[in-house]
């Protein structure tokens, strides 16, 4: 890829590596809420309408997964801005009813078979950018309105245009749409994203209108989702990869342990080889493989040419968290 970096792998020099339900609000420091920016998208019924029948079965497997833009180097080699750091902040999956949580063998792209709710929470989004179809993937997350989706800021906006006809199915399975395509109605995502695609903060969110009179959440539950958490975590990384040697037909999961780009950006590194297509997919703290439930710290975004073995992704600090708020505290509709 020359200087380019591609969407969602990562592998570098190992030599680089160290050996239920609640209300998600919360209030803090205004400094750690910057305003995101927001992006109207469906917002009447029958723009929901046209956006929902334009997405066929043949459009979506015929969708390309997009490549992420590459870092961009600041004076001091990484990127110009780095994520702002405030006070820890979780809020718990949807739904939970326990089980142990596991550290599993590291896995760096294998399909998930043990079912739980990553299964429907966990989907494939599709949208128009630039005259093409496009696919990347997303995640149902606890929320106030119970309709927010988070997913990677290169998939609500590239090259200085916010996608169209922007849907979220979740549970995709080879074409099979078991709770349904869901249309957004609103797409956010960082200031920096928005300004100059800055990697660093490659996150947004999109907020889905109800389907069939249903919320996002009620249908098919939500992750937990957490801010400003220490780095050099255990996770479990899922995505719908769509380039070879995937197809966007199954969901594929990573798992490992998290280590900080050295080369040029801010953000976490894991072992994966999952391709484009997987880019917006969850990466989760505390995931309980007994559940499929866990708590989203960041999300696929990109990797370097030279190390397609090594998937990075966002520091989810103050800015995805800004994100995140506002979405969740927005109407639906």
């Amino acid at each position: 890829m020359h200087r380019k970096v591609v969407l969602v792998s990562v592998a570098a020099l190992a030599a680089l590596i160290p050996a239920g339900g609640a209300r998600a609000t919360v209030e803090g420091p205004a400094e750690a809420r910057p305003k995101p920016v927001q992006q109207a998208a469906a917002d009447t019924p029958t723009e929901r309408r046209q956006v929902v029948t334009y997405w066929t079965e043949g459009r979506m497997e015929a969708a390309q997964p997009l490549d992420a833009p590459a870092p961009k180097q600041g004076a001091a080699g990484l990127s110009a801005d780095e994520p702002a750091k405030g006070t820890p902040w979780t809020a718990p999956p949807t739904r939970s009813r326990g089980g142990v949580e596991t550290q599993a063998a590291r896995s760096s792209g294998a399909p998930w078979t043990s079912g739980g709710a990553v299964t429907r929470t966990t989907g494939r989004v599709f949208f128009t950018t630039q005259g093409r179809n496009s696919s990347c993937s997303g995640t149902a997350v606890t929320s106030a309105n119970k309709s927010v989706v988070l997913t990677a800021g290169h998939c609500v906006k590239l090259n200085g245009a916010f996608h169209t006809n922007w849907v979220f199915v979740p549970g995709y399975a080879g074409g099979n749409r078991p709770f349904g395509t869901w249309a957004a109605t609103r797409l956010l995502t960082t200031q920096q994203w928005n300004a100059r695609e800055d990697i660093n903060f490659d996150v947004a969110a999109a907020i889905v209108a109800p389907l069939n009179g249903k919320s996002l959440t009620d249908v098919v539950g939500g992750q937990g989702v957490a801010f400003n958490q220490p780095r050099g975590r255990q996770m479990h990384a899922f995505g719908y990869p769509a380039a070879a040697p995937y197809d966007g037909s199954r969901l594929i999961y990573c798992s490992g342990r998290t280590f900080d780009d050295v080369l040029m950006s801010d953000d976490l590194g894991l072992t994966c080889n999952m391709t484009g297509g997987s880019s917006g997919g969850p990466w989760m703290l505390n995931f309980t493989e007994s559940t499929g439930l866990g708590t989203q710290n960041s999300v696929n975004s990109f990797k370097y040419n030279f190390a397609p073995n090594w998937m990075f992704g966002p520091y989810f600090g103050n800015e995805a968290q800004a994100v995140y708020q506002s979405a969740q505290s927005a109407n639906a509709l």
